[in-house]
């Protein structure tokens, strides 16, 4: 393979002079690595994009936006929100599916200096209240889904403006999406710190409640220049080694959106990438493969990112065949690692696109290593090499620094990591140590520089590329009275990667049924949390020496067999 190749492109590209030039620069505290010709925000990658005014921009169902359309109306709510008294260093909360008003809302807050709090959609009632108080949001836009949670505890949006998207005969305490966007005119001229916020995106939480990393503009920016970079890098490798030119005017991007924009996957990768460029994005109610394979054809998709099982749902759909897929140049997944079969089936099935992956975290404001094409498809268990504004490290439980090939916990640094978790000082010091943030994986890195990340060391359950954490799963369990002990972890799952497990020991004289209490955690938690594997023992769960469940001994006896 071209990894000499790869290695020399990417010096010349980061190197001085060049296009993604990486220097160190004092952020935050830190002498962090960050590129120089980084816009300094958010609000000028956006305004960038004026000059695509006539390409088709956001296409959901028969509705088409142009980057004409998008920018008058992105223009109308920065300056509503202006006129209602939201400042530079507010928040503004956005509860609600993917639709066209997402992105158009993200893009006016963030141009003027609002953090966006992305709401989980599947969030309970309870799960809403406590990110609405945790994040004191003066404005939310919602859904009638969302809506009808609000419904349910009124209370949590106690002093806050809301404004219903596509809530048809809304009731009188919601303002019409159609007010907000009455009066268009320019976007008012705000100066933006790059080191401020520019979202606030929620991650499970260990102790039963979800944490909100506080991503830059600075952050954001330079996400979007390491997918730049990922791609030129790997594009001139493969020019040198194989003296095939590139075409001379690259493809417009029209990306299908697949994954929630409340996530950096969706949001800080795919929309950002396609933005920029200029593309389309497609986006969709929610999932289905046949529906995507029906869009592809239709809007003449280039690109796909979601979740591994999506690209595989959409490979092995009976319509896969039968559909004009020609037009896809990638097909790449994200938020959980692709298995190194899938990498090798759609390089065979899908004649037009090659496979890509991204490893990477909210907490790093999105990629921290990508790979894709050939090299995806010699080496496809890696996430691939690190981005270019990252020190990466493999380190052991004596804080070690290992060497080359060694296992250890990764740990990254650079200026696409989060300030911080809102309210969370604790969460934030355990998380991010001089700079250093402490992943929670386990990795090795080779001698091309390839990361490999071999376990977790999180106490996590990893469905479907969302992050579910043990303790938070214990803790709505524990709060059923008839539980003395309970016991979750993961149970590998071919289409999901894991599925959540729950070992549990009753109260003596208490009875429980699988149904009962999953409709106990159904009132707590978003629905994929809820345990589909229950097991009730018996005999007291098995512990250590040290009193900790022995949660791998359960998952090895409990799972069931392939």
């Amino acid at each position: 393979m071209h990894y000499a190749e790869l290695k020399q492109a990417r010096q010349e590209l980061t190197g001085p002079g060049g296009p993604f030039e990486i220097v160190e620069a004092d952020i935050l505290g830190q002498r962090i690595r960050t590129f120089r010709n980084a816009p300094p925000s958010i609000r000028e990658v956006w305004l960038s994009t004026q000059q695509f005014a006539d390409r088709p921009y956001l296409i959901y169902e028969d509705e088409r936006l142009t980057y004409a359309d998008s920018h008058k109306l992105a223009n109308a709510v920065a300056s509503w929100l202006m006129a209602q008294g939201v400042k530079p260093g507010d928040r503004v909360a956005i509860a609600m599916r993917n639709f066209p008003e997402w992105m158009l809302i993200y893009w006016a807050c963030v141009s003027i200096g609002v953090a966006v709090v992305g709401m989980n959609a599947w969030w309970t009632a309870e799960e809403m209240a406590y990110g609405l108080t945790d994040s004191a949001p003066k404005v939310l836009f919602l859904d009638a889904e969302r809506l009808a949670r609000v419904n349910e505890r009124p209370g949590m949006v106690a002093g806050m403006q809301l404004v219903g998207v596509r809530i048809p005969d809304a009731p009188a305490n919601i303002i019409p999406w159609a007010d907000v966007i009455a009066n268009a005119g320019n976007l008012p001229d705000v100066a933006v710190d790059p080191d401020s916020d520019a979202c606030i995106f929620y991650t499970s939480g260990t102790t039963g409640f979800p944490k909100g990393a506080q991503l830059t503009h600075r952050g954001c920016v330079a996400n979007l220049m390491n997918m730049q970079y990922a791609g030129a890098s790997s594009a001139l490798a493969m020019q040198r080694a194989t003296g095939v030119e590139p075409p001379a005017t690259p493809p417009v991007p029209v990306t299908l959106i697949t994954t929630p924009l409340f996530h950096v996957t969706a949001n800080n990768c795919g929309a950002y990438a396609a933005t920029s460029a200029g593309g389309a994005l497609v986006l969709m109610y929610r999932w289905d493969a046949g529906e995507a394979l029906r869009l592809i054809e239709r809007e003449r998709i280039s690109g796909m990112s979601g979740v591994p099982v999506m690209a595989r749902e959409l490979i092995n759909h009976p319509d896969f065949e039968k559909t004009d897929t020609s037009s896809l140049l990638a097909l790449a997944g994200g938020g959980a690692q692709v298995p190194p079969d899938l990498v090798l089936k759609i390089e065979a099935k899908v004649a037009t696109a090659r496979p890509g992956t991204g490893y990477g975290m909210t907490e790093t404001c999105g990629i921290i290593t990508s790979i894709s094409g050939d090299f995806f498809v010699d080496k496809p268990d890696s996430a691939g090499p690190s981005m270019p504004n990252f020190e990466v490290k493999c380190v052991d439980d004596n804080g070690r620094t290992v060497g080359p090939g060694e296992i250890g916990e990764l740990w990254v640094r650079g200026s696409s990591v989060i300030k911080g978790y809102i309210n969370r000082p604790d969460a934030t010091a355990a998380s991010i140590v001089d700079g250093w943030l402490q992943t929670g994986d386990v990795a090795r890195i080779d001698e091309n520089g390839f990361i490999y990340i071999v376990d977790r060391k999180k106490d996590m359950v990893l469905r479907g590329g969302e992050n579910v954490y043990c303790a938070e799963v214990e803790a709505t369990l524990y709060r059923h009275p008839a539980i003395a002990e309970c016991c979750v972890f993961g149970v590998p799952d071919d289409r999901l990667g894991e599925e959540v497990g729950a070992a549990i020991v009753l109260k003596p004289g208490e009875a429980l049924t699988e149904t009962l209490l999953r409709e106990h955690c159904a009132a707590i938690m978003a629905k994929h949390k809820i345990p589909r594997y229950i097991w009730f023992l018996d005999e007291a769960l098995p512990r250590n020496a040290s009193g900790k469940f022995l949660k791998r001994e359960l998952r090895d006896r409990l799972s069931p067999k392939a």
